[in-house]
């Protein structure tokens, strides 16, 4: 890693210096050769941080996981973009668009000097293209179901009707025209998410199947290019922009990062002054707590278990119900996690949406459904076994190998086989990539993963679980809940109190009555941020992390 090795040697000289000048004053070199330290990459707008997993894609169409929508967002800009508040604001797009009366058609103009990487102009057809590769069903998007706001998407994706019937198109070189299907009072949080993202139609068609599966087979618009990707190693790059159309309000001149899968190896790396951001869990959180570089708050990320309903004993809801019930969450947040998450009772998370009639918090309002209870959960467990004609039962839990992860599966196990007597878990730890393919492969009975918000409104967690959309991993299919979603995304879009309602009702019918996955905790964030470093953006729902406003001071 080069930039360990400049900052160790660099950290070595500054004491050699220090000493010299001070003789033992150990408080007083201390102090010097941080200031040194910080000058050195404050003149150079350098940093190096960490991520959790390794990098699966860099195509915004393809993407499932967070680290590569975290690596997406810092190379690509939509229409909107995250300001420092965390709210929307005009990205590629010049102005706010001109809406007719029905707000149902929405024209937008993109800014003249917003460039690709390469030079290229960014166009209206890059956009057309992109969303029409999302929803393409060849393409095999994840987040396809999410272009079901646009006109046709939804019969499109079901390979109704050709890609060319989306409600996307160019006018011009510069004028983009979105006609929804319905009215979408969120749109321009929507329009901030990995899956609206453009693509440089050009290159993206040339390079086919490659494109997006190492650095040097894309080419972005945002703040930042991407490089040192092979498409496999833990380690990457990110270099300022210089054809970016806002490039003089980005500081950073480069971020070297580091795939760091055990918090230890984070916090130690850290410790010594080779990185400045690192993210935080366990019982390093009591370690850090208090200090000048720790930070924490609250994330719309959840971590929930899917079953693959299409297998025999995991189709069965009261074996799903029983594995829902059959763990103590506070337990594990608590003596596990131990780094403020939560225990969730429910698929939408608290302090994430609320009431739009009294206020009230979606997840308050609807209770705690699936809560952990051990009598209720052997109850369900002999009702499966009845219907399966067993007496024991071993399933596969699958997740991947970063250190959060096994732990928490390592955990499950453990309370599943002391409170389902007979039932035997053998667990499946693959790096992120791995675990990934398996579940869109259906190969696998249970696995446990992360999932976090592109924008904070309940139906971009409720909508995963429609028939053929979103993550749907689980396959879980059920008429009466898809029709509920089109509901809440259509004909009540315009009823906020309604759709409230209808989004109730579909929360308790996933969870409760059909079991299609079981929660298991809301995340928080807690990291550790080296102080000479201000601007970044840890982000409570959507992507980790934005580079674009940070700096070295």
């Amino acid at each position: 890693m080069k930039n360990r090795t400049k900052v160790s040697l660099f950290a070595m000289l500054a004491i050699i210096l220090v000493i010299g000048a001070c003789g033992n004053d150990k408080k007083e070199s201390t102090a010097e050769t941080s200031s040194e330290k910080v000058e050195k990459v404050a003149d150079k707008q350098e940093i190096t941080v960490t991520t959790t997993a390794e990098l699966a894609t860099l195509d915004s169409a393809l993407y499932t996981d967070v680290v590569s929508s975290d690596a997406i967002g810092q190379i690509f800009e939509g229409l909107y973009r995250i300001d420092k508040n965390n709210d929307a604001e005009l990205g590629i797009a010049k102005a706010e668009p001109k809406i007719n009366e029905a707000k149902t058609v929405y024209t937008y103009q993109i800014r003249d000097e917003a460039k690709w990487s390469n030079g290229d102009p960014v166009t209206a057809d890059d956009f057309v293209y992109a969303y029409q590769k999302v929803v393409n069903p060849a393409t095999g998007s994840q987040s396809s179901n999410q272009m079901d706001i646009f006109e046709n998407a939804e019969a499109i994706r079901n390979g109704e009707r050709p890609i060319t019937d989306l409600g996307v198109k160019a006018l011009d070189e510069k004028t983009l025209e979105i006609t929804l299907t319905s009215p979408v009072p969120y749109l321009a949080k929507l329009l901030t998410g990995t899956p609206f993202y453009p693509q440089n139609k050009k290159v993206a068609t040339d390079l086919a199947d490659k494109y997006g599966t190492n650095s040097e087979n894309v080419i972005g618009n945002g703040p930042f290019t991407i490089s040192k990707w092979d498409g496999t190693n833990l380690s990457w790059a990110y270099t300022k922009n210089k054809n970016y159309w806002d490039a003089k309000n980005v500081k950073l001149e480069h971020i070297d990062v580091e795939v760091a899968k055990e918090t230890a190896t984070g916090a130690n790396l850290f410790d010594g002054g080779e990185v400045q951001y690192t993210g935080l869990t366990d019982e390093f959180i009591q370690k850090y707590q208090g200090s000048e570089n720790y930070h924490e708050q609250p994330k719309a990320l959840i971590g929930y278990l899917g079953f693959n309903t299409e297998r025999e004993n995991t189709g069965n809801v009261h074996l799903r119900k029983a594995l829902a019930l059959a763990f103590d969450k506070k337990s594990y947040t608590e003596g596990v996690l131990i780094d403020g998450s939560k225990p969730l009772d429910g698929f939408i998370p608290t302090d994430f949406a609320k009431d739009p009639k009294n206020g009230k918090d979606f997840r308050k309002e609807n209770g705690n459904l699936m809560a952990f209870d051990a009598k209720e959960a052997k109850a369900e467990w002999e009702l499966a076994k009845k219907d399966l004609g067993i007496s024991e039962l071993t399933l596969e839990v699958l997740s991947s190998d970063a250190g959060s992860a096994k732990k928490t599966v390592e955990y499950l196990q453990a309370q599943f086989e002391e409170n389902l007597p007979g039932l035997t878990i053998q667990l499946k730890s693959v790096p992120l990539k791995n675990r990934l393919d398996l579940t869109r492969a259906g190969d696998y009975d249970v696995f446990f993963g992360t999932w976090t918000p592109d924008y904070a409104d309940p139906v971009n967690f409720l909508e995963i679980y429609q028939s053929n959309g979103g993550i749907n991993f689980s396959k879980y299919s059920n008429p009466t809940y898809d029709a509920g979603i089109t509901e809440v995304k259509t004909s009540l879009a315009t009823e906020p109190e309604k759709r409230w309602d209808k989004m109730l009702e579909l929360e308790k019918q996933l969870i409760q009555e059909d079991a299609a996955i079981a929660t298991v905790y809301q995340g928080a964030q807690a990291y550790l941020l080296a102080p000479e470093v201000t601007g970044l953006q840890v982000l409570p729902f959507g992507r980790t992390v934005s580079y674009r406003l940070a700096q070295v001071n």
